[in-house]
């Protein structure tokens, strides 16, 4: 009966571990969509706006956020003026976007976006934390939401056929719209071919982490994979840390994170099974 107790006990520890990290990762794959959802609109906006707009030296800036379930991206001007409005449909389809190129005033929400976005870039112009490198673009990507702000910043590839991971931080804001914190999501920054000389295309990938408050995958990995499978069709990607596994599945966007011990010992059971079946096959010639 004692037995019986411990392996219930240990039952229950495993299903409730499995619940808390499948709780994390619902929470990083939430909050990898948004940031998703906001690049999507600043890819596509960025496109329309410079094809309909033509004083493009009055041009300040731009961010990108969701109105009420609605991505919109919205050009700024030097007098800090909204100039340009592109509203998208969930598609995100160019066709069926709505361009406003009215001058009017940043409403009390694009106020907020607008202020801790001009507070995050004057701290990456500042603060030697940030890296930019060759045939790269930092992208700051505003997020309010549940009350809280915060600034990913992340870097973009300037030629075709990468994916870059990595060079990626976090900007964090009081309730003055001050920067209290910034951190790197990950120590450098990773580039992968989507066609590769010697192997073609590739069907996946992995990369590693290595700093302690970032051990599983991230956020910005996440935005990177979804806004990037148009072109890389990628079955699955995976990071691994000292800590846990994180594998994503690139045609359902599922995502599973498993502690480094508990996906080690699963492997070496399939390896295991795989060679029990093979010497019974050989046993069976």
């Amino acid at each position: 009966m004692k037995n019986l107790w411990v392996v219930l006990l240990t039952l229950l520890g495993i299903v409730m571990n499995a619940q808390d990290l499948q709780k994390i990762a619902n929470e990083i794959k939430e909050e990898g969509t948004d940031l998703y959802r906001s690049e999507m609109a600043s890819w596509y906006g960025t496109d329309i706006f410079r094809a309909n707009y033509e004083k493009m030296d009055n041009v300040s800036g731009y961010f990108s956020y969701i109105d009420e379930k609605v991505p919109k991206c919205i050009f700024f001007s030097k007098d800090k003026k909204v100039i340009g409005t592109i509203a998208f449909p969930t598609n995100y389809n160019p066709k069926d976007a709505k361009l406003d190129l009215n001058e009017r005033d940043f409403t009390s929400l694009e106020s907020e976006y607008f202020t801790i976005r001009q507070n995050a870039l004057t701290r990456i112009k500042n603060d030697t934390i940030f890296k930019v490198y060759q045939n790269t673009s930092l992208n700051i990507v505003p997020i309010i939401k549940n009350n809280v702000k915060k600034v990913y910043v992340l870097t973009g590839p300037s030629v075709d056929n990468v994916v870059v991971f990595g060079n990626d931080y976090l900007i964090s804001f009081d309730n003055k719209n001050e920067v209290k914190n910034v951190e790197k999501l990950h120590k450098g920054m990773i580039v992968q071919n989507i066609n590769d000389k010697e192997v073609g295309k590739t069907v996946g990938g992995v990369h590693s982490h290595i700093l302690e408050n970032w051990q599983t995958i991230t956020p910005t990995d996440i935005c990177t994979l979804m806004l990037y499978y148009k072109f890389t069709n990628w079955e699955s990607y995976t990071v691994v840390s000292k800590k846990y596994v994180s594998m994503w599945n690139g045609k359902g966007n599922g995502l599973l994170i498993m502690k480094e011990k508990a996906f080690k010992n699963m492997t070496e059971s399939i390896k295991k099974i795989d060679a029990e079946r093979k010497s019974k096959t050989e046993e069976l010639k």
